[in-house]
C-alpha cells in the first residue's frame, strides 16, 4: 500500500502532556504493604528464588494428573481460558499468575516465595538458571509424561476429559465460544489433528531432535534473536507505556488491547494488538519455541511450548508474564502520577470489563475458583504482592520524555484501501524522527504465516523478507493457535526504523510478506494504514 502527501492529516498531542511521570521512579522503589516481592530474576534475591521455583516443578511434576496442581493439569488452564488480542489480557494473567504463584509457594518450601520477573528490557537473554534441572522443559523430568505424543496422550487425555465432562453449564458455555464444543476438538488443538496446522499444535515433545523439543534456546545459546530483541528494547517498550487511557478505539492512546464483548470471542471488527502485547509478549513467546525470523529457526513448525496456547508447560512463562504484569503495574503507577485513570472511564465500560467471569482457576488449596470475574484481579492486592527495584531510570526517562510537545507523533500518512497513490512526498520525517509507527489493518489469512515481514519500496517479484533485506523495515507475529479455517481482521502497530523511512526518501510503498519460514503462506493485503511519527 502507498501513502502520500494528499492523504496527510497533521495531527498533535496523542502523548503529548504525560506530566511528572518522574514521580514514578519513587512509586517504583517505595515499599507497599504486602509481604511478598516480585524480584528481577537478575538480583540475588532472584536467584534465590529460583532455588525454590525448581524444587516446586519438581514436585507438581511428580503430581497425578488427576490432580489440579499437577504441572501440565496447571498449564492447561491457559490452553483452555486464555485471551489474547482483547482488553482482558493484562488482567486475566494478573489473576491465573496470583493464584499459580500462592500454589507453587506451596511446593517451593519457601513462605516468601514470589514469582522472578525476567526484564528483557535489559538483558536480551534468557536467564542462566533458567537452565537447570527442571526450569527447562526439555529436562529429564520432563519426558517421563512428554518425551513425544503417545506418552503425552496416555499420560494426561483421559483425566482431561473426565474433567471436561464435569465442567459446570458456565464453562461449558465459554469452551463453546472458543469452538471446544466438545473434547474431542479441545484435544484436536493439542494434538494437532482434525485439520490442525503443524505449527498450531500445542503439545511439544521433550527433546527428540535439535528442531523438536519443548524450547529453543540453550545455555549455550540464550540471547534472543535480533529480530525480536529490538523490540524488547526501552525506546519500543516506553511506547507501550505512553498511552493515557486504559483502552481507547484509537491504539496510539489505548494501553490494553481491543474491547470485546467476552475474553473467549473474537470481536466482529476484528482484532487489534496494543503495543506490548502485539510486540515484546507475541515475538519473546514465539523465540523461545523457534518461531522467529533469523537463523537456526524451526521453519514452519512443529514448535516448542512457549510458541503455542500450552506455554506455561515451560517454566520461563511465569518470569515472562511477570515482567508483562510488572510493566501494567508500572504503567498503573504513571497513570497514578499523573491524577490520570488506570481503568475505563465510561461507567457502562468499566461494569462490562469488571464482571467478565473467569471461571477456570484453581487456588493453593486445589479448589476450583467458579466465581471469579475480572474485577476481583485489577488490584494486586488480591495476591499481596508488589516489585522490587531496580527500575530502569533508562525506560523511566525515555516515557517523560514523550510529554515534551516535540514528541506528539503526528499522524503523517493514511490510506483506508487497497488504492496505489502517489508516496510521501518529501514528508520532513528524516533521520531527525526518533519515533516512526505503522498502524496496519489486514485480514489474516485462513493459512496464515506465524510471522509477516513489513517491506519498504520492494519490487513487486519479492515474496519474502527477512530481516537481513534491504527492503526490510519491521515485522508482525501471531502468538497462539488459529483455526485453519477461519479469516479475521488485525490491527497491529509496528515500529520502523527512521533510518529505513528516510532512505526511501518521498515514495513509501508498503506491503505484508511471510518471512523465509513460511514461504509458502498467501501475502495478506494491507485494508487501512496510518503512519505516525515523532
Amino acid at each position: 500500500m502507498r501513502v502520500s502527501r494528499r492523504n496527510v492529516l497533521a495531527t498533535g498531542g496523542a502523548l503529548a502532556g504525560l506530566g511528572a511521570f518522574s514521580g514514578v521512579a519513587g512509586a517504583a522503589t517505595k515499599k507497599l504493604p504486602a509481604p511478598w516481592v516480585r524480584y528481577d530474576v537478575w538480583s540475588s534475591e532472584g536467584q534465590r528464588m529460583l532455588k525454590g521455583y525448581k524444587t516446586a516443578v519438581e514436585a507438581m511434576l511428580a503430581l497425578p494428573p488427576t490432580h489440579p496442581h499437577n504441572w501440565f493439569r496447571n498449564a492447561f488452564v491457559h490452553y483452555m481460558d486464555c485471551p489474547h488480542g482483547n482488553w482482558w489480557f493484562y488482567v486475566w494473567h494478573r489473576g491465573y499468575l496470583g493464584y499459580f504463584e500462592q500454589t507453587v509457594r506451596k511446593y517451593s518450601g519457601m513462605s516468601d516465595f514470589a514469582f522472578p520477573y525476567w526484564d528483557w528490557s535489559q538483558k536480551q537473554a534468557l536467564p542462566d538458571g533458567m537452565f537447570d534441572g527442571v526450569l527447562t522443559p526439555v529436562a529429564d523430568a520432563f519426558a517421563r509424561y512428554a518425551r513425544d505424543l503417545p506418552t503425552f496422550t496416555n499420560f494426561i487425555q483421559a483425566p482431561l476429559e473426565s474433567y471436561y465432562s464435569r465442567m459446570t453449564a458456565a464453562q461449558k458455555n465459554q469452551q463453546n465460544l472458543r469452538g471446544n464444543t466438545n473434547f474431542q476438538k479441545l484435544w484436536d488443538g493439542v494434538a494437532g489433528t482434525g485439520g490442525v496446522d503443524k505449527g498450531d499444535r500445542a503439545f511439544a515433545p521433550t527433546d527428540l531432535s535439535p528442531t523438536l523439543k519443548a524450547r529453543y534456546p540453550t545455555r549455550s545459546n540464550p540471547d534472543i534473536a535480533p529480530s525480536v530483541a529490538k523490540y524488547c528494547l526501552p525506546a519500543n517498550i516506553a511506547l507501550g507505556l505512553a498511552p493515557n487511557q486504559f483502552n481507547s478505539a484509537n491504539m496510539v492512546d489505548s494501553f490494553t488491547s481491543v474491547k470485546t464483548a467476552s475474553h473467549n470471542a473474537m470481536p466482529a471488527s476484528g482484532s487489534v494488538f496494543s503495543k506490548l502485547e502485539g510486540e515484546p509478549h507475541n515475538k519473546v513467546h514465539n523465540f523461545i519455541g523457534g518461531a522467529f525470523d533469523g537463523p537456526g529457526n524451526w521453519g514452519s513448525g512443529p514448535f516448542g511450548n512457549m510458541t503455542n496456547n500450552l506455554s506455561p508447560v515451560d517454566p520461563i512463562f511465569f518470569l515472562h508474564h511477570s515482567n508483562m504484569d510488572r510493566l501494567w503495574w508500572l504503567w498503573e503507577e504513571k497513570q497514578k502520577a499523573k491524577g490520570l485513570p488506570t481503568l475505563p472511564t465510561n461507567k457502562d465500560e468499566l461494569a462490562q470489563f469488571e464482571r467478565e467471569p473467569f471461571l477456570f482457576f484453581w487456588n493453593e488449596k486445589g479448589e476450583p475458583i467458579l466465581n471469579g470475574k475480572a474485577g476481583d484481579y485489577i488490584d494486586p492486592k488480591q495476591f499481596w504482592y508488589y516489585y522490587g527495584p531496580p527500575v530502569d531510570k533508562t525506560l523511566l526517562d525515555m516515557v517523560e520524555e514523550l510529554k515534551k510537545p516535540t514528541a506528539a507523533p503526528r499522524l503523517l500518512a493514511a490510506a483506508s484501501d487497497e488504492k496505489s497513490v502517489d508516496g510521501l512526498a518529501k514528508w520532513p520525517i528524516g533521520l531527525n524522527a526518533r519515533q516512526v509507527q505503522a498502524i496496519i489493518t489486514f485480514t489474516r489469512p485462513a493459512s496464515s504465516a506465524r510471522e509477516y515481514a513489513l517491506v519498504v519500496n520492494a519490487p513487486a517479484d519479492l515474496k519474502v523478507a527477512g530481516i537481513d533485506s534491504p527492503y526490510y523495515a519491521g515485522s508482525i507475529s501471531f502468538f497462539g493457535s488459529h483455526t485453519s479455517d477461519m479469516q479475521h481482521r488485525v490491527t497491529y502497530a509496528v515500529s520502523l526504523d527512521p533510518a529505513v523511512v528516510a532512505k526511501a526518501g518521498g515514495q513509501m510503498d508498503l506491503r505484508l510478506v511471510p518471512t523465509p519460514a513460511w514461504a509458502d503462506r498467501a501475502e495478506p493485503q494491507i485494508e487501512n494504514l496510518e503512519i505516525r511519527g515523532s
